[in-house]
Order: C-alpha cells, then structure tokens, then sequence
C-alpha cells in the first residue's frame, strides 16, 4: 500500500462505511513504537474528510491512540470490497451528533448493558479507495501456505496455543499484518493465507498482496491479527523473518514472541505469562 491515491471520500465510499455489519481494522504504534492492531467494527466516514468511531469497551488500543495519533486503518464490507489508509487521531467527544448517531444503531440503543460512551475523531491523511479483494489469489495462496507449512522445519517453543493455532489454520478466518511505515503511520495488509507453521511462528504465501509483503523491511516488529467471523480474536507480535523460498514457494514467516487476547470481558496478555498478582486493596 505504497501508493493512496484519495485524499478525500466520496459519498459511496461513507456509504459503504455505515453498515454496522462490517470488519473495521485499526493499526497502532505502541509506547515501544511497536505495531498494534484492533478491531473496531464502529468506524465510519462521517465526512469527507473525517473518520469517527465509538467506544464501548476498555483495552490498549485506547491508550495508546492519544499518545501516539498516527493511525492505519482498514475497512472490510460483506462483500469483499477494501479501503485501507492511514489518518490522525484529532480528539474525542461524549455528545453531539456523532455521539447520537451511533447510541441509536440497534445494537447500542437496546443494549441494557453498555452503548457507546466517547467517540474518537480521526482526519483523513489519504487512502486507497474501493479495492475487490482477489479470493482466487488468496485461495491459492492459502494452498501454497498449506503446502509449504508441511516442508518448512519446525520449532516448539511454546509460543502459540492450541486455540491460537487452530484460530489461525482455519482457511475461511480472517488475517492481517501490520508494521510502522517510514513516515510513521501504520500499515495495514490483508494475508488471509497466513497459517501457524509451528507453537512459535505464522507463515503465509506471498501470493495475494505479493508485492506489499515483499516490500515489508526483513527484520521490523510485525503484528498480526487473526479473527473468525464469530468475533472470535487474538493478536500477535514478532519480528519479520522476511520472504524467502520454502520448497520453492515464496513466504513470509513472522517469529512469533508476544500474544494478546483482545476479546471482551478482561483484554490481557498472554504470552509470555504475566504473574498473579494478590489483590490487597478492597
């Protein structure tokens, strides 16, 4: 995604922002500079120039976007069309009429248990506009990385668990990667081919969105996420091996040393394993 041709969005591309069936993606820097990815299902267009999304749940994300306001963004709609851009955190609200619009979406405004409580505005930097995900290329690419995970020499080190590992190997769930570009905002690419090649690394084909996984700098912080179209989500971090031949399919793989689940009630990390901690104060 090296080029974003659009600096502004048309009204089909707010349009297609406002569904709330929809897979909304927000790329990070961390306070380490690190890459960090979460799902934010609320994102829309509310200008052409402005992005929006609403809060209902506590986690990471939300800390680290008001100190580090460059962003990568990603919006995916039922039927397989793609935005991807970058944009910059500007301020957040807890009224007016973005505030309205989304406590009166169906999920929210009949929810006894909790709706959105602050919106978070973004100005657009640019974005690539409507892009057709090409299934026969991620198909394929899924085969090869079926193949080459078979060829490819294996290490335990138990970095990745049972459920991590079946999450990420089921073909029809959804992957992404994402590293800090040069300019300081996060990217964001779709390797819905990726697959857990052992309990330590991902690997994927670098077939669908080849030459953007070619162009990912050997050696960066990479995060991936993972999803199921039952929400189910975890996120991962490690370093960029880069893309090299394995039984003469090119792959990238990603040395995998940091996993977080992002998924309500309790977001937390867990590997490496954080320390119980007694609860002294009541």
């Amino acid at each position: 995604m090296t080029h974003l041709p659009h600096t502004t969005f048309s009204a089909a591309d707010i349009a297609a922002f406002m569904p709330e069936m929809k897979i909304g993606l927000l790329a990070l820097v961390n306070d380490a500079g690190l890459p960090h990815l979460t799902l934010i299902s609320t994102i829309r267009a509310s200008s052409p120039t402005q992005l929006t999304w609403g809060q209902f749940t506590e986690g990471l994300s939300k800390q680290f976007i008001r100190r580090h306001p460059q962003v990568g963004f990603m919006v995916m709609t039922l039927n397989k069309e793609v935005w991807r851009g970058k944009a910059t955190f500007t301020h957040t609200a807890r009224q007016g009429p973005e505030y309205d619009a989304y406590n009166n979406i169906p999920m929210f405004r009949y929810n006894a248990y909790f709706g959105i409580h602050t919106v978070y505005y973004m100005d657009l930097a640019a974005h690539s506009g409507r892009q057709v995900l090409p299934m026969g290329q991620v198909i394929f690419s899924a085969v090869q990385t079926m193949l080459a995970r078979t060829l490819a020499r294996k290490t335990q080190t138990p970095v990745l668990n049972m459920w991590t590992r079946r999450l990420l190997n089921k073909l029809d769930n959804l992957k992404f990667v994402s590293y800090v570009g040069e300019d300081g905002y996060p990217v964001i690419i779709p390797v819905i081919q990726a697959q857990a090649l052992d309990t330590e690394r991902v690997i994927f084909a670098a077939g669908a969105f080849g030459d953007e996984l070619r162009a990912i700098p050997k050696g960066v912080p990479l995060a991936v996420f993972g999803m199921s179209l039952s929400m189910e989500t975890v996120l991962l971090r490690g370093t960029f091996e880069g893309v090299r031949r394995i039984g003469g399919l090119p792959c990238g793989t990603v040395a995998v040393g940091w996993v977080y689940n992002p998924m309500p009630p309790k977001p937390e990390q867990i590997y490496p394993a954080t320390a119980l901690e007694a609860v002294r104060v009541f």
